[in-house]
This record gives C-alpha cells, sequence and structure tokens, in this order.
C-alpha cells in the first residue's frame, strides 16, 4: 500500500506542472458557478488518471509477487506509468481548454447546459475502462449516444425550380393569334417537395408531390391591356402609346406527379440508398388557389415617363387546378404544364394559361 501511495504523490507532485494551465480555463469567466463546473471537471479528470495508476500499480506488484519480473524492473515500470498518468492529465486538460476556447471563439453553441453546468460529455477524454489499459490503442472521445443510420429511406425531401415560357390558349383562336408576346410572356414556380418511393426495393416508380408558388406572366402587345369593368374583364386599347403592359397571376398549388425513370442503388452493411440517374418521364397535375393578381403599364403621358401598377382581382379564377408532364435525364427535365381551369371566371375571355421550360429538382 505504501508503494501505491509512493507513486501517487509522484503523480501529484507532476500536476503542478499543468496547474497554472488550468487556471486560464477558471479565469476566462466571469460566471462563479462556471468557474466551479470548470474545476470539478478537471478534477474528476485527476482522479481518473490517479485511478489507473493505481490499477497499473497493483498489476506490476502482482507481476513481481509471481516473479514475473524483478523487484527493480518493477520498480522502473512504476516511474514509467506514473509518468504517464502525469503526462495524461496535462493532455487531456489541455485538450479541454483548447475545446472550450474553441467554442467560444466562433461563438459556437455553448457547450452548458440548461442550469448553466459544464456538459462533462462534451468535453471529457477517456479510456474505454481501467480493464482496458494493458491492451490500450486509443482514446474515446466521449458525447451523446450516436444517432444509428437508418437503413433506407423510402421518402426524401428538397426544392423544386422550373421557369420558362408562358401564353394562353383562347377559345377561337390559335396560340399565333394570342394577344400576348411569346418571347415576354413567362411563367416561374419555387416549392417544396417530397419523393417517395413506392416500390419496396425499385426505384423505377416514384410519386412527387409538395407545395409550390406559381407565377404567370403575360406581355400584352398591339398597346393593349386589361380592363376591369364589374365582374367583367376585357383586354381594351389603351389611350395612349404604351411601352409595355404586364398581367401577372400568383397561385399556391399543391402538385402531384408520378415519376418513373432509371435509378442507381448503393447497398452496404448497414444501409441501402436509391438515387435518381440516367432517364425519367413524369405526369400528373396540380391544383390549388390564387392568391394575387396585378398589372404593371410603362408609358408616356404629357412628356412624363410613368410606370403604373394596379393590383386587383381582375375577375381572376380563384380556384386553380390543371395538368403537368416533364422528361428529363438526372435532375433536369423539360416541363410543360397547362391550367385547365380558366384564367377568368364568368368572362367573355376564354382563355387556359400554357407554360413550357425547364424544371429542376435539387435533393
Amino acid at each position: 500500500m505504501q508503494t501505491i501511495t509512493k507513486y501517487i504523490i509522484i503523480l501529484i507532485l507532476g500536476l503542478f506542472t499543468i496547474y497554472a494551465s488550468a487556471q486560464d480555463i477558471e479565469e476566462s469567466s466571469n460566471n462563479p458557478e462556471k468557474e466551479k463546473q470548470l474545476e470539478l471537471l478537471i478534477e474528476e479528470i485527476r482522479t481518473h488518471e490517479k485511478s489507473a495508476l493505481k490499477f497499473e500499480v497493483e498489476q506490476i506488484n502482482d507481476r513481481v509477487t509471481k516473479k514475473e519480473i524483478t523487484y527493480e524492473e518493477g520498480e522502473d515500470l512504476k516511474q514509467e506509468v506514473a509518468k504517464k498518468r502525469a503526462l495524461n492529465i496535462e493532455n487531456r486538460i489541455s485538450i479541454f481548454k483548447n475545446k472550450l476556447a474553441f467554442y467560444e471563439r466562433n461563438n459556437l453553441r455553448t457547450p452548458l447546459d440548461e442550469d448553466g453546468n459544464v456538459k462533462k460529455r462534451e468535453f471529457d477524454i477517456s479510456f474505454n475502462s481501467l480493464n482496458d489499459i494493458n491492451n490500450f490503442t486509443g482514446v474515446t472521445i466521449l458525447g451523446g449516444k450516436k444517432k444509428p443510420v437508418k437503413y433506407d429511406y423510402r421518402t426524401l425531401s428538397g426544392l423544386v425550380v422550373a421557369a420558362g415560357i408562358n401564353n394562353a390558349l383562347i377559345d377561337g383562336q390559335s396560340l399565333s393569334d394570342s394577344p400576348y408576346k411569346i418571347g415576354g410572356s413567362g411563367f416561374f414556380e419555387l416549392g417544396f417537395q417530397w419523393r417517395t418511393r413506392i416500390l419496396k426495393n425499385s426505384n423505377a416508380i416514384r410519386l412527387r408531390y409538395g407545395l409550390s408558388l406559381q407565377w404567370n406572366k403575360y406581355d400584352l402587345k398591339d398597346n393593349k391591356y386589361f380592363v376591369q369593368d364589374g365582374n367583367l374583364t376585357t383586354i381594351e386599347t389603351f389611350p395612349v402609346d404604351l411601352k409595355q403592359a404586364k398581367f401577372r397571376t400568383t397561385n399556391l398549388v399543391v402538385p402531384l406527379y408520378f415519376e418513373f425513370g432509371q435509378y442507381t442503388k448503393t447497398e452496404k452493411k448497414d444501409r441501402v440508398r436509391y438515387y435518381n440517374r440516367g432517364f425519367k418521364i413524369g405526369f400528373g397535375g396540380y391544383a390549388g388557389l390564387n392568391i394575387g393578381a396585378k398589372q404593371k403599364l410603362w408609358y408616356k403621358e404629357n412628356g412624363e415617363r410613368t410606370k403604373q401598377k394596379i393590383k386587383q382581382d381582375y375577375n381572376v379564377n380563384p380556384f386553380v387546378y390543371g395538368v403537368g408532364a416533364y422528361i428529363g435525364l438526372d435532375d433536369v427535365s423539360l416541363f410543360f404544364k397547362y391550367d385547365l381551369s380558366n384564367t377568368f371566371k364568368n368572362n367573355s375571355i376564354k382563355q387556359n394559361n400554357i407554360s413550357l421550360g425547364l424544371r429542376l429538382n435539387i435533393e
């Protein structure tokens, strides 16, 4: 017992070489409670190493008793393990101090719990157990339980972005007779979507659904603009020369598409993953609500340039629904959509919006 005590005393003497560095941690905070918690954690590091030293000295004594090594060899080994444990304490406190400084310097989430106490498991570093000391090959950084890897994901989420040209099909008129410029009229869609694999062991059939904002814009030609007169909306000639007239509707819709296509499958011991790669085709539709309509007019009047923004309902149909389809490779597709609902309700102008462009899935 006296021999064990002697080497613990050697270890304690070694601690004075690192006492000053430990003080740096304690002085880094004006919070007395935090200082107390820091010192307690440092003391736990010291206590663990002292216990480990005691265990090693006992093992050396057993070897001497069994005459596996001489008394002199045992004394040399005890000197070595005492030095090792002193260095372990110095290194572990240094790691703790550096990690704490990193958190504070980079304004990361504080390593304190709700009561202001230092989270021991955020900073401690130790051997797996005292029984593993002789077979020690590394250290274990302690932390919360590692979240297990999920074997398979049937549903993934991401963004969808689509843009292109926009126009309208009007009863009794061909697309070439449309009052809207093909080049200046466009659409844009931005949404959040989910992709669910239909089959258990194949990604050949997927279901895409989510929530999207759609903007449909018309660029009127031939000096025309929209006029709302009660429940009637018509296209009229503007009284002065129009530089530009644009009309836009904004819709919030829920899209739903069935997608078919190629894919790649990666299998590992603890997981399986499916990726959309190669050719794909999708078709489906969407339904939702119109949430706004706006007209912008640019013209000169009395020599002054004027830009006029008019926000009113223009008798736009409050309910929107239509069909869509796309074909493409990987995450990029050629996209088409057509509103089955009329753009205007109870109106002499019976027109249905039509769009063609590119669609990008971001997952």
